[in-house]
């Protein structure tokens, strides 16, 4: 049986409140795929990040990973394109760490690309009406050290992973920010995952950026 693993993350940085696992939850309770749909809220902190999802990794093999994250300011869902192998902490994680200009894994590449349809996630996203858009950076907190590790096990094992951002949801956002629906940003994973499950490839789009 085909097994997805979708995960999201606490709050962090003194906020009440992750729109990522929220979502993440409300997308379990809709899921009605055949497919084995496996749900998780990480920690946000270097060491258990890593911790939790190796343990995710080893119990049900998922044959697709996408890990889903906070990006307050952002107007709509970003697909991530590239996980850096670096990690250089702005503000400390939830354990207190702030570590600076550290690899996420030793012995490994500098990036690795997501494997996921990363464009066809975006049209399939925009066709139902949610905003949506790649991105190529997924910065150097705990979102990217989660993609990179899971973007290596995939690229490990032959399976595939990748990371969407999501914007604040309605409500959450601080004075002026961008926010967006948990219910739209729940269906935009549940299109991420079908879409994935339903490509054996990205399609050919334009979505680069030009800085």
């Amino acid at each position: 049986m085909t097994t997805v693993l979708l995960t999201g993350f606490e709050p962090f940085g003194g906020d009440a409140v992750n729109p990522s696992g929220e979502a993440v939850h409300l997308a379990a309770a809709q899921w009605s795929g055949p497919e084995v749909l496996v749900t998780a809220v990480l920690p946000v902190t270097f060491d258990g990040a890593a911790t939790a999802l190796d343990e995710l990794l080893d119990e049900h093999e998922p044959d697709v990973v996408i890990a889903v994250g906070l990006a307050g300011g952002r107007s709509g869902i970003t697909v991530e394109r590239v996980a850096l192998n670096l990690v250089d902490a702005r503000i400390p994680d939830n354990d207190g760490a702030q570590p600076i200009d550290e690899p996420s894994l030793s012995d490994a590449p500098a990036a690795v690309f997501s494997s996921l349809p990363v464009k066809a996630i975006v049209q399939d996203a925009v066709a139902a009406g949610i905003p949506a858009s790649l991105s190529t950076t997924a910065g150097t907190f705990v979102c990217n050290h989660v993609f990179f590790r899971a973007a290596v096990w995939a690229e490990d094992s032959g399976r595939r992973a990748g990371f969407v951002h999501v914007p604040w949801g309605t409500g959450q956002a601080p004075a002026d920010e961008p926010e967006l629906a948990v219910s739209d940003i729940a269906r935009a994973l549940l299109i991420a995952i079908r879409t994935t499950l339903d490509s054996e490839s990205d399609v050919q789009a334009v979505g680069g950026s030009l800085h």
